[in-house]
């Protein structure tokens, strides 16, 4: 069994990372392969470290991409099941186990957990919070369901090496939409994925309120690519901030015409799912008005991402087009 980690640049998550995945109970053999980046924030000389300790494997990923480096650390593995972790979780001990076991006493083609995220600084609390709520982030299964079935993604997964090789690998997607777009083409080719929610790590969310942007952004922007690649929308979830971001666009025209009701009527809306969100994450005050604009930043920066993405066309992506 192997476990494949692409890393860019990842010190202040690493040791947990790292110490998290060698605590694994798994009774069988377990091999580590990392596929770094290019890093220059420390995390390459403690990789180093680790490899002459034998610890891990590390292979070069040049083209710094977390799609790249997935598939650079699959080509290295000797395990017949990969288990796909990121360096911004930690896992629990019986993480890889859990994996094994599901992937393996089941029939499916791939298995994974829930994304459960935990942060104790306040921005991150605040992320945590909005990401626990429907309103915020859409109803996901990977995000929120507590019993196991089978469902179109789950956070990061295990699969044999032969099903990844014959199926295909991940393909040239930003670096969120890697995972989401290698099972949709699976499940097309009548893969089926498992939600075991008992598979558990903690994932730690962006802490500075311009990560978060940023990464939301990508996150639409990575959808947008998925469907110019896929031609079709995977789901409909992507829908709701998309029309937010297109309806207050619209809603500034309207309002200079003279319409008022319109843009009022979207943003009443708006704010009743900002208050619900933000009523469900608890005291302190503080901690509710940062969650509610946690919420506003996760929903506006993946609408603008989706929507600048669907704007600017299939560009690099049209050779990924399936028929």
């Amino acid at each position: 069994m192997t476990i494949i980690l692409p890393v860019l640049d990842e010190a202040d998550h690493l040791e947990a990372c790292l110490a998290s995945l060698q605590a694994q109970d798994y009774e069988g053999s377990v091999e580590i392969v990392v596929a770094d980046g290019g890093s220059t924030d420390g995390s390459r000389t403690e990789l180093e470290r680790r490899q002459a300790a034998g610890e891990l494997v590390l292979v070069d990923n040049p083209q710094r991409r977390q799609w790249a480096g997935l598939n650079r650390a699959a080509e290295r593995a000797s395990g017949e099941i990969l288990v796909r972790v990121d360096g911004h979780s930690t896992y629990a001990p019986d993480y890889v186990s859990r994996s094994v076991a599901a992937l393996t006493g089941s029939g499916v083609t791939a298995a994974g957990g829930r994304m459960i995220p935990a942060s104790d600084s306040p921005v991150g609390r605040a992320v945590v919070s909005a990401m626990a709520s429907r309103w915020a982030v859409g109803p996901a299964r990977y995000r929120h369901q507590d019993h196991p079935s089978l469902v179109d993604t789950v956070y990061l997964g295990a699969f044999r090496r032969d099903d990844f090789h014959r199926l295909g690998g991940f393909r040239d997607l930003p670096g969120v939409a890697e995972d989401a777009d290698l099972y949709f083409r699976w499940r097309r080719q009548g893969a089926t994925v498992l939600l075991d929610p008992s598979i558990k790590s903690d994932y730690r969310p962006r802490e500075s309120w311009r990560a978060l942007s940023r990464q939301y952004f990508r996150y639409g922007w990575g959808k947008a690519d998925m469907v110019y690649a896929n031609r079709v929308l995977p789901s409909l979830r992507p829908l709701a901030p998309l029309a937010l971001v297109v309806g207050l666009i619209a809603g500034i025209g309207l309002a200079a015409a003279g319409f008022y009701w319109p843009p009022a009527a979207l943003l009443a809306a708006w704010l009743i799912v900002l208050i619900l969100v933000a009523s469900g994450a608890g005291p302190p005050i503080a901690h509710r008005m940062r969650t509610a604009w946690a919420t506003a930043l996760m929903q506006l920066a993946y609408g603008a991402g989706l929507l600048l993405g669907l704007l600017r066309g299939p560009g690099p992506r049209r050779h990924l087009r399936q028929a």
